[in-house]
């Protein structure tokens, strides 16, 4: 489920507000859509972290998936195991009752032997004799318990797949129910609303860009590492394609999933969520950024970009949005990781030649100059 973006309502039809908001308009208008833009960031940025949160239980259950198919298979093995040791241990009893027939057991043979050298031959068969009895009478037992604990571990590892399975479609719902707030949000507001929202919303975010590039805090490299550079180029690919939330391409991607993808396809697979890839991955400070860098938001990191250079990012904004090239201030900094810490920048880089079109549509994620409320 995709929600309506802001420059999309623009465009499309006029909404007319209710009754009681009409009633009540306020005397100033810009105090007015200045509300509804607060309201409007904390609505996105909760859905962000519904959204982030769905993704890392995702993975969890990718992760808890793999591991009830390989005890399934392990345990699969072991029955096999097991029907192979009851098998011989069946023989061994036919041997065992076949042997009552005979009137002298083998050890009174053994015993009544006049022969030394047969004697001695008999003893050591005796012995291998006894020794394979007990192999297989512990491999017996050894397959029985060994196929138990499997059987054990395979219903535990299913009940948390289960209880994981349920955990996810909870944090769908919520989801859901945030973009659908989004959505009734953003259908109240007039054509004039929607396009005052728009600006002063842009204008937070250049305001917030200015500040940051007249401090100096900016800088870095202009060259990414080998990897980097295939992990830019093939975010530069994705530009004009939807944000859809838990998606992680081919045709469409939320934030997480664009800057994951960004370096598996160059070969360094980073953890799938914002948050782990700002808990996992090395921090790097602003003045260092370089291509390949990515770029976190929020002090709950719940939103990320993929730095390309020039105080700039490629990023899934929202839903309702497309990929798209954005200043990097267009959401409340928090810090910035490297997935390729130790690796050299290239001594030549030629940057993707910038699709047309691609800083089109808001730049805003899930806020503009500074973080709503929690």
């Amino acid at each position: 489920m995709q929600a309506v973006c802001t420059a999309a309502l623009v465009a499309s039809a006029t909404f007319v507000l209710p009754a009681p908001m009409a009633a009540a308009a306020p005397a100033d208008p810009d105090q007015s859509v200045s509300a509804l833009l607060s309201r409007l960031q904390t609505l996105y940025q909760k859905t962000e972290e519904a959204t982030e949160t769905y993704n890392a239980t995702e993975e969890k259950l990718k992760k808890q998936r793999a591991k009830v198919k390989k005890l399934n298979e392990d345990l699969a093995d072991a029955r096999v195991a097991l029907d192979g040791s009851r098998d011989d241990a069946g023989r061994l009893a036919r041997e065992q009752y076949r042997g009552v027939d005979n009137p002298l057991s083998p050890y009174m043979r053994f015993l009544l032997s006049g022969n030394a050298r047969q004697a001695l031959d008999q003893g050591h068969e005796l012995k291998r004799a006894a020794g394979r009895r007990a192999a297989t009478i512990e491999r017996l037992t050894g397959s029985e318990k060994r196929a138990a604990i499997l059987a054990s571990q395979a219903r535990d590892a299913l009940n948390v797949q289960e209880a994981l399975a349920a955990k996810q479609k909870q944090q769908r719902d919520t989801v859901r129910k945030r973009l659908d707030a989004v959505e009734r949000l953003l259908a109240s507001m007039t054509r004039e609303q929607l396009e005052r929202l728009r600006k002063l919303e842009q204008r937070g975010i250049t305001e917030a860009q200015r500040k940051l590039v007249d401090s100096g805090r900016l800088g870095g490299s202009v060259n990414p590492s080998d990897i980097g550079g295939k992990a830019v180029r093939y975010a530069f690919q994705q530009v004009g394609k939807p944000y859809v939330w838990g998606a992680s391409g081919p045709d469409s991607f939320d934030c997480s999933g664009l800057t994951s993808q960004a370096w598996a396809h160059a070969g360094g697979a980073i953890p799938r969520t914002s948050q782990e890839q700002w808990k996992s991955l090395p921090r790097v400070p602003l003045n260092e950024l370089r291509p390949g860098d990515l770029v976190l938001y929020f002090g709950g990191a719940t939103h990320v970009a993929l730095y390309i250079g020039n105080g700039q990012v490629i990023q899934a904004p929202r839903p309702g949005a497309y990929v798209k090239v954005s200043p990097i201030a267009a959401n409340p900094l928090l810090g910035a990781v490297r997935p390729d810490a130790g690796r050299a920048p290239l001594r030549d880089y030629v940057p993707p030649r910038t699709p047309a079109g691609a800083g089109a549509g808001s730049d805003a994620g899930y806020g503009s100059a500074s973080a709503p409320g929690r």
